[in-house]
């Protein structure tokens, strides 16, 4: 089979994906990564003896006999990686009641807590709890993932349909709306707090479902590794199947010759040419800056000026000399008293203990992290205009948060032998992100319910992967638009499709 040549733009999930379907399907494809490192927002790093891993909080669909496993395998995630069952979804911590709630995976033991806490909202919390169990036996091939949508028909939308008949009633109507709104009808204001940080409040009611079946059905698991192990597993695969990465190149340009995407070229101005490229990185800088905005029709202009992105993250991670034994990996705490961050005040803000593996740090020590919504803006600007303040702000924070911890965990201040403190701009810094967006869109109910294409209008040898063209990211979607880069590409030029596990 004659061999093509494939320029990559991102050693992210998807971009690593692309390249290991793209060697296994006989392209020639090389990887160009803006950083030092793989990974893009799956990002990990040393602070002395401490592993500070700001990406990956769970993966989905681990166990054997899962569609998903079958795609971990073939891109030598697994065996390489070991996962920890996720028993437990975490701790929720209503502040200003003094509520403490602990959700296991147990469905019943979920509906008790919640009925024990809200009698006179028993109805919802069924609901809830159904829902949940609906969605157990879910494969995420049944939604829409097998196939790109440039290569579905109506046949495949019809099986697709069919597959899900049985969840139809749970994915539409009230069930489509904003958690938000659904718990507006909620008589009790920490369950309805509760219900509203499950997840996000903008996400569709039925993501709380999937949520609930997943790990319900032990499939939802913690990285042994950290995203460190996951991504490096994914980078190797890559490599062995006769990829290549260059790092430190930043893409300036998508070279475009009659209407065919060619190559890149660098800002320090090396080209790179190829048959095709797969642009895995940031979708507004690929289609407005790289691209010019030449390629864009009605629907991806009012993609990009009205749907809204993840709020970007400040994130605070303390090397603890102290264990956190029987603690839950995940606590969501909502605030008595905000916190002031610039011009916005946090109300809630969650907790990981990195306490389920020993990689993370030395023994009798955890890493403990705190992540809350920020504004881009204030730290873009801080960091532009005064770096000064900008350093203090990120040491008044990490002192701040850390005295708010003592009262859920007391001691620890003394315990803290190391702090790092990554913020907007950092993620920026290092993944040319829009905004230091950690995701990108927004899993709103009509994000989630439009088809997002690979391709864009009037540019052949051309295909996007990664977070914005899969609404609601994640590393599910990461790893199967990688996947549905390659698919498009092999129809294009007229070859089957081909996996290997080996």
């Amino acid at each position: 089979m004659t061999h093509k040549s494939l320029i990559i733009i991102g050693a992210g999930l998807s971009g690593l994906s692309a390249g290991c379907y793209a060697q296994m399907n006989s392209y020639d494809s090389r990887i160009v990564e803006h950083h030092s490192t793989p990974g893009g927002v799956a990002a990990a790093w040393k602070r002395g003896s401490y592993l500070i891993d700001g990406g990956i909080h769970f993966v989905m669909g681990h166990k054997p006999g899962t569609d998903l496993d079958e795609i971990y395998r073939q891109l030598g995630i697994v065996p390489a990686n070991r996962f920890v069952d996720l028993t437990s979804y975490g701790r929720f911590i209503h502040e200003p009641s003094g509520q403490d709630l602990l959700f296991s995976s147990n469905l019943d033991q979920w509906a008790s807590a919640l009925k024990a806490l809200s009698p006179a909202d028993a109805a919802i919390v069924d609901e809830l709890i159904e829902g949940g169990r609906a969605f157990q036996g879910l494969d995420l091939s049944q939604i829409g993932m097998a196939k790109p949508p440039e290569l579905s028909n109506a046949v495949d939308s019809l099986r697709d349909l069919w597959g899900m008949r049985r969840l139809l009633k749970y994915m539409t109507g009230r069930f489509n709306q904003p958690v938000s709104s659904y718990a507006s009808a909620v008589g009790d204001p920490v369950l309805r707090s509760c219900l509203e940080r499950l997840f996000l409040p903008e996400v569709p009611v039925y993501f709380l479902f999937m949520l609930l079946a997943l790990l319900a059905s032990g499939q939802m698991g913690l990285i042994e590794g950290g995203s460190l192990d996951f991504v490096r597993a994914l980078r190797d695969r890559y490599l062995s199947l006769g990829g290549q990465i260059t790092y430190r190149a930043t893409v300036k340009q998508i070279l475009v010759e009659r209407g065919q995407a060619v190559g890149v070229r660098l800002t320090d101005g090396t080209e790179y040419r190829a048959d095709a490229v797969v642009s895995a990185c940031d979708g507004r800088s690929t289609i407005y800056d790289f691209l010019g905005g030449r390629y864009v029709d009605q629907r991806i202009e009012e993609r990009y000026t009205t749907w809204p992105t993840f709020a970007p993250l400040l994130m605070i991670s303390y090397g603890a000399a102290r264990e956190f034994r029987g603690e839950p990996p995940f606590t969501t705490i909502l605030l008595e008293q905000p916190l002031a961050i610039g011009h916005q005040q946090a109300d809630v803000i969650m907790v990981r203990l990195f306490n389920y593996s020993p990689r993370f740090a030395p023994p009798g020590r955890t890493v403990v992290q705190v992540e809350l919504e920020t504004e881009w803006s204030y730290w873009h600007g801080l960091q532009q205009e005064d770096r000064a303040r900008y350093a203090a702000q990120k040491t008044r924070l990490a002192a701040e948060v850390l005295n708010r911890l003592e009262a859920h965990y007391p001691g620890l201040s003394s315990c803290v032998e190391v702090t790092d403190v990554a913020t907007p701009y950092t993620t920026w810094r290092y993944t040319l992100n829009h905004e230091g967006a950690w995701e990108g869109w927004l899993m709103t109910p009509e994000a989630m319910r439009t088809t997002v294409k690979r391709t864009l209008p009037g540019l052949s040898g051309f295909v996007m992967a990664g977070q914005w063209v899969m609404p609601g990211g994640g590393v599910p979607p990461c790893l199967y638009s990688g996947r549905h880069a390659v698919q498009i590409l092999c129809h294009n030029d007229g070859r089957p499709f081909t996996v290997s596990s080996d």
